[in-house]
């Protein structure tokens, strides 16, 4: 980009265009932050602590450190999963928004 391009306002140009980039790319990946914080504690630490606890082979033969590892590696799985997952459908939503302008 020149300076020509800024002085003249080509759309996709401009100090000010970069600042709605970075704006975008920042709620976006606070989204992802969001929903895979969600998805690991709700979908799957509840459900996997609940399980360990309640299945009687993994209370005989888990002790709280193996259940803790089971919970830990499901949490993380999901938070990365669904983190990456709604940063792509938000950063596809916005490229098509701006593919049309006028």
């Amino acid at each position: 980009m020149s300076k020509s391009d800024a002085k003249v306002g080509l759309p996709g140009s401009g100090l000010a265009s970069l600042d709605q980039k970075l704006a975008i790319a920042k709620r976006c990946s606070h989204e992802g932050v969001v929903a895979g914080a969600k998805a690991a504690t709700i979908a799957t630490a509840i459900p996997t602590v609940a399980s360990a606890r309640m299945v009687p082979w993994a209370r005989a033969h888990l002790n709280p450190t193996a259940q803790a590892l089971i919970v830990s590696t499901f949490a993380g799985a999901a938070y990365f999963i669904v983190a990456d997952k709604t940063v792509l459908k938000a950063a596809r939503m916005n490229s098509f928004n701006n593919d049309v302008q006028p």
